[in-house]
């Protein structure tokens, strides 16, 4: 049982870098990706400090992070779209 959480959190993490990597024509889809990487690497963390009988307040700090980073990637994308019309990532002029 516990092989099999390990083997779903790592095919997590690995979709989410196959999307992220793939996927890099619209920003939605791109933060999407980022952010099941860090639901996968939440889950991680949450099985490994159950396995070594630790306390959880660690998670508690990486879910604030990661809640601060889907809050700023958002504000990226609404702030995006409203300048250019889309959020497609060939319509910017990075220079």
């Amino acid at each position: 049982m516990m092989m099999n959480m390990w083997m779903v959190i790592f095919l997590m993490f690995l979709f989410g870098n196959m999307i992220f990597v793939s996927k890099h024509k619209h920003l939605l889809i791109v933060l999407l990706s980022l952010e099941f990487m860090v639901l996968s690497i939440f889950f991680f963390l949450l099985m490994y400090l159950m396995m070594l009988d630790y306390n959880m307040y660690m998670l508690m700090v990486f879910l604030v992070f990661s809640v601060c980073e889907g809050a700023l990637g958002l504000s990226i994308l609404v702030s995006m779209i409203r300048t250019h019309g889309n959020d497609y990532f060939q319509s910017y002029n990075l220079i």
